[in-house]
């Protein structure tokens, strides 16, 4: 754990305010701003601007620079500091008290506005693609199942590389993209963005950030809550908001939904013999 050798004799007592502060929240510090803290502590901006002289920096970005070197945010990280509140509080009370807080934050910044836009875009389209990197794989195919059952054409895009290009070229203007954009604008994420743009593919991007490139290079923004970029990712939000866009999608062309779905269950009958379940 980073270490800073605290001057306690030589530190005000608003600044030894500061110093505790600093020393238990290591972990987001990085992502705070002077301003952030300042209020957090009912103290002025200018006093937690001259505090990190006291300690030996030129300012909170040389602080904060020292910090990165000596602190890595890792899957490692993030895993021992949601265990470390489960051994505190048990596993059932932690996780149950975390996903209601993503819910919660989530259907805090949802606009029905928006969400039907997502789900008239994914309606009126003659083919769907989806980019999920990293643990979005999961959710891009839960949402392939679900949709191809409604008769929808849904094709998932390759991760990275050349094969990305072989399936971009095939976009049209009647098309649809959903990206799942968390974290950070990745550079496979741009360029798929840029072209849709440039052909006028509707774009749809679901992401756990408010404030990003996301919110200007998409048509369509739907805001999940996972946590912080320090903390264990929940990926309990971001079902939610997927089954809530495809029971949408189902509702909103609710004919050809059931005429599809039983269409299967009678292929269902059909071959039981041959295929039991």
């Amino acid at each position: 754990m980073y270490q800073i050798d605290w001057n306690i004799e030589e530190l005000t007592p608003h600044q030894k305010v500061i110093a505790d502060f600093v020393q238990k929240n290591m972990d987001s510090i990085l992502y705070m701003t002077e301003t952030e803290i300042a209020h957090q502590l009912h103290l002025s901006n200018a006093t937690v601007s001259r505090f990190w002289k006291s300690i030996g920096f030129e300012n909170f970005k040389a602080f904060k620079n020292d910090l990165k070197k000596h602190r890595e945010i890792s899957p490692a990280n993030k895993l021992e500091q949601i265990m470390n509140h489960v051994e505190s509080n048990g596993i059932q009370t932690e996780m149950l008290a975390l996903s209601s807080f993503h819910l919660q934050e989530t259907l805090l910044h949802f606009s029905a506005e928006t969400f039907q836009q997502a789900i008239h875009a994914l309606t009126t389209s003659e083919r769907i693609f989806i980019y999920s990197p990293g643990p979005s794989e999961g959710l891009a195919h839960l949402l392939q199942f679900r949709l191809s059952r409604f008769g929808l054409t849904i094709q998932i895009l390759p991760k990275s590389g050349h094969e990305l290009f072989e399936t971009l070229v095939h976009f049209t203007e009647k098309d649809t993209v959903l990206l799942f954009g968390f974290v950070q604008l990745h550079p496979e994420t741009k360029v798929i963005l840029s072209h849709a743009n440039d052909i006028g593919c509707k774009s749809i991007v679901i992401t756990d950030q408010l404030v990003s490139d996301f919110n200007t290079t998409a048509d369509i923004v739907l805001y999940t809550s996972r946590g912080e970029l320090w903390e264990f990712h929940s990926m309990v939000a971001p079902t939610f908001l997927l089954e809530n866009l495809i029971i949408g999608v189902g509702m909103d062309m609710k004919e050809q939904s059931i005429l599809q779905l039983e269409k299967l269950n009678e292929l269902r009958k059909n071959y039981k013999d041959l295929l039991p379940r």
